[in-house]
This record gives structure tokens, C-alpha cells and sequence, in this order.
């Protein structure tokens, strides 16, 4: 009897997990793509910021989902439309374009080409087609944290920012920072620049230098290889350093092994690989959660912004424990940062 017992429990136990394997598998005929282009902004795949990502993200996808999985280095810009259509004549049918820059010849091609799908790193697009979606963050919020962090680290009183092309995601990470560290100190002097480029790393360290002569004892990179070029200077002039976009301690400073790497404080991260990871997981589970024409958000809410942990720095845990409290706020909506989470803009107080 007890031997029958346990052959019908296990019966059971077999039909039950039968049962739930279709609402935990996905059958291939449910999947939009079987395969995934990846066309970055000016740059490389292992610039240690958004390309690098945005190309880690779609690569666990296809990995993951099992999709034939190619990606495309642009050289200039003039080469975006040609590169996105490279992607389309070679038959995928799901695109990741990265970067504000190449919005615009995604969205011409996604205008052109309705049976491909389209996810644009850090784009917004008016008038979105359907099979497009802006993959977007609040740098606002990233960029809050890291000025909170500059002004209890700063000494000196001063504190920079060093930044790339003057976008909206560049725009919300300037102002946000800005923002974040008048919130710990409203008389904490601050200098900024824009630069006309994101992979001039020569020309952030000289505006590193430049800042640290001013007196600057902090100094925050949010411009791609132009940013980073501006931390690893400041870092080896022993000023304290902030990242952006992944934790730069890992990227820019080999994991502790680059010199100047117990200098960098943190990084203003955005989640853009858990972002392309999320909309292509979308596309392969049949569509319904793609938001075509609109936004995949990613915000301190959803664990899609924050910032990134101290390290081999001396940053004191009360300090760590502070930020955490005021990441807490931001996610709730106790704290402002002030910016515009579309344009950038400050907004009227």
C-alpha cells in the first residue's frame, strides 16, 4: 500500500509539472526574431561604457534565447544608416542601434522596414513607429547620486564634471550630478564642460587637468571614452573619481590593477545591458510586453539606475549607508532631482 501511495504522489507530482511547463517555456513559433544586429555609436564594443553594454546585453540574449547574434563598429556617423542597413540585407530581424546620435537613421529605418524590430540605446523618437522602442534612463537620477557622493567626498569645495556631446542623457547626467551635490552642500562650487565629442579621452584629461588646477577635488566623467580619459588622469593625479554608465572601477581601472584605481569613488550606472536584455527577452517571448512606439524605462524604481560600490576607496560607510538612504528616496519619489527626465532641462523650482 505504501509503495502504491508513493507511485501515485509521484504521478502527481509528474502530471503537475507537466502542466506548467508551457507558461515556463517559450516555443520557438511564439518568438518575433531568431536573431539579433548590433550597430554601436561611434566606438567600439569594449569601450567600457554604453556600446560595451548595450553589446553584453543582446549577447546573454542570444545566448540565452539560442539567436544568431552579429554586431557592427561604427567608425563616423556618416555611417549609421549604412551599418543598420547592413543589418536589414543580411536578414535580421531585430536591431539594437546605440547611442542619441543614430536616432534618427533608426527610425528612418525602421519607417522603411516595418517587419524588423528596433531598440534604440538612449533614443527618443517623435512619431515612433510601431515596431521601434526607446530604451531610456533616468541619468538624472545617477547622475543626483554621484554629485550627493562628490560634495561629502570634496574638501576642497569644488568639485567637476566632465562630459560628452550636449544630448539629453549627457544633459540629465550634468544637471542631475549638478543638483545632487547642492543637495548635500547648496554653496559647493562646481565647473562643467561639454565636449564636442565622446571618444576624445586626450581631451577629458585635459579638462581634468584643467579642473584640478581650479581646485577641484572630485571629478565626474559622463561622456563615454572623452569621460573616461578625464577619471584615469584625475585618478593618477590622486583626486577622487566618479564613472559613468557600468562601474568603472572594472572597466577603466582593470578591476584594481590600473593605477589610480583606489581613487574611484563610484559610478553613476545605468543598466543599459539589463535593458537590451529585457526588450529583446520581449520580442522572443511573442511581443506583448515589447512597448513598440514608446519606452522601455529604466529608473531607480526598477533597479535601472544607481550607483556602483566603493571599492578600493576610502569612502566611509556612514557616507555608503547616506547614499543608499537617498537612493531609496529617489526610487520612492521622496527626493527630486530637479531635471527634466526627457529633455535634461532643470526644472522651475
Amino acid at each position: 500500500m505504501k509503495n502504491k501511495r508513493s507511485i501515485v504522489i509521484l504521478l502527481m507530482l509528474a502530471i503537475a509539472m507537466l502542466s506548467v511547463v508551457p507558461a515556463l517555456t517559450v516555443s520557438a513559433q511564439d518568438s518575433l526574431i531568431e536573431n539579433l544586429c548590433l550597430v554601436t555609436d561611434t566606438g567600439k564594443i569594449n569601450d567600457g561604457t554604453f556600446n560595451q553594454f548595450a553589446y553584453e546585453g543582446g549577447k546573454k540574449a542570444a545566448d540565452e534565447f539560442g539567436l544568431t547574434y552579429k554586431y557592427i563598429e561604427t567608425v563616423a556617423a556618416t555611417d549609421y544608416a549604412k551599418n543598420i542597413d547592413t543589418c536589414v540585407k543580411e536578414g535580421f530581424k531585430a536591431i539594437i542601434t546605440v547611442g542619441f546620435l543614430i536616432a534618427d537613421a533608426t527610425k528612418a529605418a525602421a519607417e522603411a522596414n516595418p517587419d524588423v524590430y528596433f531598440m534604440g540605446v538612449d533614443q527618443s523618437i517623435d512619431g515612433a513607429p510601431k515596431n521601434w522602442v526607446g530604451l531610456v534612463f533616468r541619468e538624472d537620477q545617477s547622475g543626483f547620486l554621484a554629485g550627493a557622493l562628490a560634495a561629502q567626498m570634496s574638501k576642497s569645495g569644488i568639485i567637476g564634471g566632465v562630459y560628452g556631446i550636449e544630448i539629453p542623457p549627457v544633459k540629465k547626467f550634468r544637471n542631475g550630478f549638478e543638483n545632487g551635490a547642492k543637495f548635500i552642500n547648496p554653496d559647493i562650487k562646481i565647473l562643467g564642460t561639454y565636449n564636442d565629442s565622446f571618444v576624445k579621452p586626450d581631451v577629458g584629461g585635459a579638462n581634468a587637468k584643467q579642473f584640478i588646477g581650479e581646485g577641484a577635488d572630485v571629478i565626474f566623467g559622463a561622456g563615454g571614452p572623452t569621460g573616461t580619459g578625464a577619471i584615469t588622469t584625475a585618478a593618477q593625479s590622486g583626486v577622487y573619481v566618479i564613472g559613468v554608465d557600468q562601474d568603472e572601477y572594472n572597466t577603466s581601472f582593470g578591476g584594481g590593477k590600473s593605477p589610480g584605481s583606489d581613487k574611484i569613488i563610484s559610478s553613476a550606472v545605468k543598466q543599459v545591458d539589463q535593458a537590451v536584455y529585457l526588450a529583446t527577452k520581449a520580442l522572443v517571448e511573442g511581443g506583448a510586453d515589447f512597448p513598440g512606439g514608446g519606452y522601455l524605462t529604466m529608473s531607480a524604481a526598477n533597479a535601472g539606475v544607481g550607483f556602483a560600490p566603493k571599492h578600493d576607496s576610502d569612502v566611509p560607510d556612514s557616507v555608503t549607508e547616506y547614499m543608499n538612504d537617498i537612493l531609496v528616496g529617489l526610487k520612492h519619489g521622496w527626493i527630486s532631482t530637479g531635471v527634466d527626465p526627457v529633455t535634461g532641462d532643470l526644472l522651475a523650482k
